[in-house]
């Protein structure tokens, strides 16, 4: 409810020459008046239409994503901003969540407001259709609605992701109800809920006419088609399901059938975002980071499992004071610069111009080369998306890439034993982009190493300072890695957690921020190393 102040006007009394003493009510409009916000059909569907713009925003240009990726070892900087010093020291520190502390405020602030906002606009457009309108047709009516279950759901999915814990809102909620704070997967279930409600009102014959998506609701020139819209749905689906997951025990459980299932009816297409200050969708770091080596350096921790020479066995033989990431990664993956010297790779290294470019990898030249752990840098850069860093931070940048979606599927077949369909879908990466040795019909078991002898890929740690070939699991897990590179909110962190592939005493959550806890008067409190959700020694050795 809107609050009306009485407030003195003696000083207009006074210029009257009038000696009334008289009060007149003021509305004090800086306090929220959701009625007076929502009053229109167009008002409430546009607040909907805009709703996943801060979503995506929330995770591509906050101050966290950098952090979460040296956690997750998908980059490496030595730096002090956004945190990055502090998380990527080995030994891993707690998150220092106490005031004054560096901000973990920004996702859960974002998120938690947007799924509010959007379901306001919902329970407002079910009061209008109950006064018998409508945003336009009853076809946009149902359109508005499922896609703000998305953004509500894909909000709370994202949060859970993310957090210990966090509030969930749901349609019909009051708007000045103040929802308890939930365990992270109690709030992926709601989150799944909405999904599952987005796709069934979609699925809805009366709303089909009402699609595509305008165009400005995902940033794309025509708007998502019906069919591309449930795709995307069903592999948010996918992505939630099985990235919720904080250890191999929890990933254990995961419903792995139904991931399959909404793997293969999800994205057949890599979903691109028109990015950049004219549209208002946010690159986030992503490219104005990783093209120098002091801002985000590719560490040869993962990544280089893709090397044959035998530069990354004796990486790997080495203890932390040790390691020296300077060494040639010869591959016979495409994706990476080919060539058995530095100058030849460099050469290889040519500008993307697409996502479809490759190499994606780049050797950068010996004058760009930055110091920092030996274990942490390297001679390259991920550099895929560089043709929007110079095109001045604008253009389609992935929201969601098929190969993801694949890649779900495939851990989705291998975690229920179907080695063959796991073999296919990890081939059209493996094989059709990087030009590696098919796995399919050829590997036949979950313990068998993929073909290639002494030039296979990956060339996995053992845990005991050696390397060997990898089996179809890690086939899988290298494929996602260097598909997914930079493509989505701490890709590596999220996937390495229910992997257990993280380095010892990473922190698998975040804690809900102070700010919160203040609000709510309830004490706040750290994660990490020491103080819980902490990862524990994996098979890698890390």
């Amino acid at each position: 409810m809107k609050a009306i102040h009485l407030t003195t006007a003696a000083a207009l009394l006074v210029l009257g020459a009038t000696a009334c003493d008289q009060r007149l009510p003021v509305e004090d409009l800086s306090d929220p008046d959701i009625s007076r916000v929502f009053a229109t059909g167009q008002s409430i569907e546009s607040t909907i239409g805009a709703g996943y713009q801060t979503v995506h925003n929330a995770m591509a240009n906050t101050n966290d994503e950098p952090g979460v990726e040296v956690w997750g070892l998908e980059s490496y900087s030595s730096l002090n901003n956004f945190n990055l010093g502090t998380r990527s020291a080995i030994p891993r520190l707690p998150i220092n969540n106490v005031i004054n502390a560096p901000s973990i405020f920004g996702e859960f602030t974002a998120l938690s407001k947007e799924a509010r906002l959007v379901i306001n606009a919902m329970n407002a457009l079910s009061d209008l259709i109950k006064s018998g309108k409508t945003i336009g047709t009853p076809a946009k009516d149902l359109r508005a609605r499922s896609f703000g279950m998305f953004v509500a759901g894909t909000s709370l999915g994202w949060l859970a992701i993310m957090y210990d814990s966090a509030g969930i809102v749901r349609p019909g909620m009051p708007s000045d109800e103040v929802p308890p704070l939930s365990g992270a997967q109690d709030v992926m279930k709601a989150a799944l809920a909405l999904l599952d409600s987005a796709l069934a009102i979609a699925s809805n014959p009366a709303a089909a006419s009402a699609f595509p998506l305008e165009a400005a609701w995902m940033s794309n020139a025509t708007g998502l088609s019906l069919d591309q819209y449930q795709r995307l749905i069903r592999s948010y689906r996918a992505r939630f399901r099985a990235g919720v997951s904080r250890t191999p025990a929890q990933a254990a459980q995961v419903e792995w059938a139904k991931v399959i299932a909404d793997a293969e009816s999800g994205i057949n297409f890599n979903l691109m975002v028109n990015t950049g200050s004219s549209t208002g969708w946010s690159v986030g770091y992503e490219v104005t980071r990783y093209q120098d080596p002091t801002w985000s350096e590719m560490t040869m921790m993962y990544m280089g499992m893709a090397d044959v020479s035998g530069g990354y066995a004796n990486f790997i033989a080495q203890d932390y004071s040790h390691k020296n990431g300077w060494f040639l990664v010869v591959t016979p993956d495409q994706r990476w610069p080919q060539g058995t010297t530095r100058a030849a790779q460099n050469t290889a290294s040519v500008q993307p111009t697409s996502v479809t470019s490759k190499p994606y990898i780049s050797n950068r030249l010996v004058t760009n080369d930055v110091v920092g752990d030996g274990w942490g840098v390297s001679f390259y850069d991920y550099f895929r998306w560089r043709y929007i860093k110079v095109n001045s931070n604008s253009g389609p940048f992935p929201e969601f890439l098929k190969a993801e979606n694949d890649l779900l599927a495939a851990e989705g077949y291998l975690r229920t034993g179907n080695i063959a369909a796991a073999a296919a879908k990890i081939d059209l990466s493996r094989v059709g982009i990087g030009g590696l040795p098919a796995l399919s019909g050829v590997i036949t078991s979950a313990t068998q190493a993929v073909p290639g002898g002494a030039s296979c890929v990956p060339q996995v740690p053992t845990g005991t300072g050696t390397v060997a070939c990898g089996n179809i699991f890690e086939a899988m897990k290298y494929e996602k890695r260097i598909e997914n590179t930079y493509a989505s909110f701490g890709r590596f962190w999220i996937d390495s957690r229910g992997w257990g592939d993280l380095v010892e005493g990473t922190p698998l959550e975040f804690p809900v921020p102070y700010q919160e806890m203040q609000t709510r008067q309830q004490p706040f409190y750290l994660l990490g190393p020491g103080f819980g959700s902490a990862a524990a020694k994996g098979a890698y050795g890390f």
